[in-house]
Formats: C-alpha cells, structure tokens, sequence
C-alpha cells in the first residue's frame, strides 16, 4: 500500500500543480506585457549590462536589484582587458628583444641582466598570462550574459506571503487512501 502511495505521488505533485483554477483578472494582468527572457539575454549579449538594466526596470518596485551589477561587470571585462592587453604587449616586447639580440640590433636596457633562455621563458610566462587573461574575459562576458537570462526569469517570480501549501489524507476508493496535495498562489 505504501509503495503504491510513493510511486503515485509524483503523479498527483504534478496533477495538483497543473490544475489549479484561474480567476479572469489574472488571465486579463498575465496577458498585458510579459517580461522577455530572449530579449535581457540578447540585450546583454550586444551591450553588457544592457540585460540587466531590462531585468532592473522590469521588476516590481519593492525588488528592484539588477542595477548594481553593472559597475560590476563593467569592472571584471575592463580588468580583464587591461591585463590581456599589457601582457600582449609586454610578450611583443620581449620577442622583439630576443630578435634584435640575434640580429646584432639596438638593445633595450630593460631586457639586459636576462640571458636569451630567460627571454624566451619570459615570453612563454607573458603569452600564458594572455591567454589566461583572453579566457577570463570571455568567461565573464558570458557569465553576465547567464545572469541577464537567469535574472529575466525571476522577475515575474511571485515571493509574496500568499503562496501557501495544503496537504490533506484523501480516500479515493474504498480500499485506496493517499494525500491531496494543494498549491495555493494568491
């Protein structure tokens, strides 16, 4: 009896969830402007932060939140690039060196107590640095491009007191008992 009871609970979970009544004026506030998902992930896609700031404007008054994460995003791909970009150039500089030490050319001061074995070791150090930095920066335009897709789901997500839930014994037949399981969203 009880394994029937545990195999069939799913069944009402979902049966119970998924026919639950709806009032006119809640087809009438449902249907007047549905908030985009497609549309925060494609605006953070093209622009970042673009995504939040729909999600921001979105939301009901009492749980505006998105806004503050611009400054942070903008603040991870602008770290992210300045190190990209002085390790990029820091590598040229070095393979430079290291070609003008080969040829007989003019050499620069800053590169002198190194042997040619230690620059090519440092350029290898600076190219990894690069591309660990080109990874970051692809890493966190795609997180804040999650985040405005995730976010845009929570916007119409209800976290009011009125969501309530009922569990009740229910006797089906005779000889089959189990329990009523009842969302209430208000």
């Amino acid at each position: 009896m009880i394994k029937i009871l545990l195999i069939c609970m799913p069944f009402f979970l979902w049966l119970s969830t998924h026919a639950q009544e709806m009032k006119p004026s809640d087809s009438i506030l449902d249907s007047t402007r549905k908030h985009s998902i497609k549309k925060a992930i494609i605006l953070s896609a093209c622009l970042p932060g673009a995504g939040q700031i729909y999600n921001h404007k979105a939301m009901p008054k009492g749980q505006k939140k998105a806004f503050w994460k611009v400054p942070l995003i903008y603040a991870s791909l602008g770290a992210t690039s300045y190190f990209l970009i002085q390790n990029q150039l820091t590598q040229s500089n070095i393979k430079e060196e290291y070609r003008n030490r080969l040829s007989g050319g003019v050499l620069d001061p800053a590169w002198e107590p190194y042997d040619n074995q230690a620059l090519v070791t440092l350029q290898r150090q600076y190219l990894d640095n690069r591309d660990l930095s080109m990874l970051l920066f692809f890493l966190m335009y795609g997180l804040q491009v999650a985040d405005a897709g995730i976010e845009a789901h929570f916007v119409s997500f209800d976290v009011s007191d009125d969501i309530s839930l009922r569990i009740k014994p229910k006797i089906f037949r005779q000889d089959a008992v189990g329990l009523s399981v009842q969302f209430k969203f208000h």
